[in-house]
């Protein structure tokens, strides 16, 4: 069968990170949606995105082909669900359509034209910015329980104190040593080749992947994902950060999202309450306005390659766009469009050719190359969001 991950009705809700990115592409738990999906079918899926992704996410298409809501997580009841169906079948759970047998993938999708077949079990899903971090706990779970089934952890340095040991995984090459680590609340799981430094404080859960880096003394708790190559210290809590970002430093991050080659400078806050207690509205792209999120704890929607100085001030429920450079005393607007230059005393545009130089600058500290496609996405994202930077 051939499987192919598709962007469904959610990719705009989801802006800034799918600017860069197909919806699947998420981080969420341990693994990107799209990782989980190849996991759960054991087999390799393709992407069915914008055309400007598609150079690095390309399509396959064949004579049958499944189709699969990317805004979907998988699970065993789901999975099996799926694999049921026939051509001419498609999934359905309320007006949404979770997957679909045919010979290619429609651009919009008419259930009229299937057999429906309805789905009623549990099921998470990421569609809006906000239900990443909500749903974080969960997804971390279940990618635990997948990654770490039959196997064995490294052992536990005896250095650390450890609260629950059966909740924590360490991974070939990870180094943890005179850490506190307190998995009863949540899974602890450290990648590969990850490092833990002294006198960090974690509770679970925690997923610290491949090569990421825990600095000294950090505190976290509340479900945090240090994507690959993620660098994070401070104090942390409910974030997600997807992959190659930096939160470095002392300040605090909570119910936020990272996207990647994001940096955090030291000292920044992110409030994620308002004084006032009342429900959280972050920026919406479809309707250009800030919407209802209904929840009262949301900090920092941030999207890839954006960066922001020291000692900056985030108000609770801020959206920053791709590739933006915040800097500066006070609070910033609580939304940033893409490409912006600027602080509280107010924004420029960040051109092109220098946004560029940044990231090949920072992709270079990884040994990564920011090479033409890379550039022609944030190019047509500069294109893409040129509106909201009426400066």
């Amino acid at each position: 069968m051939n499987y192919i991950l598709s962007d469904g009705n959610h990719r705009e809700d989801l802006f800034p990170f799918t600017f860069t990115r197909p919806v699947s592409e998420i981080r969420v738990g341990i693994l990107t949606i799209h990782e989980k999906w190849e996991k759960w079918l054991n087999a390799s899926v393709s992407f069915q995105t914008e055309d400007y992704l598609s150079e690095k996410y390309p399509l396959t298409v064949v004579a049958k082909n499944t189709v699969i809501n990317g805004s979907y997580l998988p699970n065993q009841s789901l999975t099996d669900a799926i694999n049921n169906l026939k051509m001419g079948e498609a999934l359905m759970a309320g007006g949404d359509y979770i997957a679909y047998v045919a010979e290619k993938p429609e651009a919009n999708f008419d259930a009229s034209t299937y057999t429906t077949v309805a789905y009623d079990g549990d099921v998470l899903t990421i569609k809006h910015t906000w239900d990443i971090f909500s749903n974080n706990a969960a997804a971390l779970q279940a990618d635990f329980d997948v990654l770490t089934e039959g196997r064995t952890s490294q052992p536990i340095p005896e250095t650390n104190q450890v609260k629950s040991p059966e909740n924590i995984f360490i991974e070939e090459g990870a180094t943890v040593e005179f850490c506190i680590l307190n998995a009863s609340t949540g899974p602890i799981y450290i990648g590969k080749n990850a490092l833990m430094m002294e006198g960090c404080m974690v509770r679970g859960g925690l997923a610290l992947c491949e090569s990421a880096i825990l600095k000294m003394g950090a505190k976290i708790y509340g479900a945090v994902t240090a994507g690959p190559g993620c660098k994070l210290g401070g104090e942390v809590n409910n974030a997600v950060l997807f992959a190659n970002s930096n939160k470095g430093h002392d300040g605090f991050l909570g119910n936020s999202v990272l996207g990647e080659w994001c940096n955090i400078g030291a000292d920044t806050n992110t409030s994620n309450l308002k004084n006032n207690y009342a429900p959280v509205r972050l920026w919406n792209y479809q309707t250009e306005g800030f919407a209802k999120t209904g929840l009262q704890f949301c900090g920092l929607m941030m999207g890839d390659h954006s960066k922001c100085g020291i000692n900056v001030m985030f108000n609770t429920g801020t959206v920053i766009g791709v590739s933006a450079n915040i800097f500066g005393s006070g609070f910033p607007r609580n939304f940033i469009p893409s490409f912006s230059w600027g602080g509280a005393s107010g924004f420029t545009a960040f051109r092109t050719n220098k946004a560029f130089e940044v990231a090949e600058a920072m992709m270079k500290r990884r040994n990564m190359e920011f090479n033409d496609t890379e550039a022609k996405i944030l190019e047509h994202v500069f294109e893409l969001t040129q509106k909201w930077r009426n400066f």
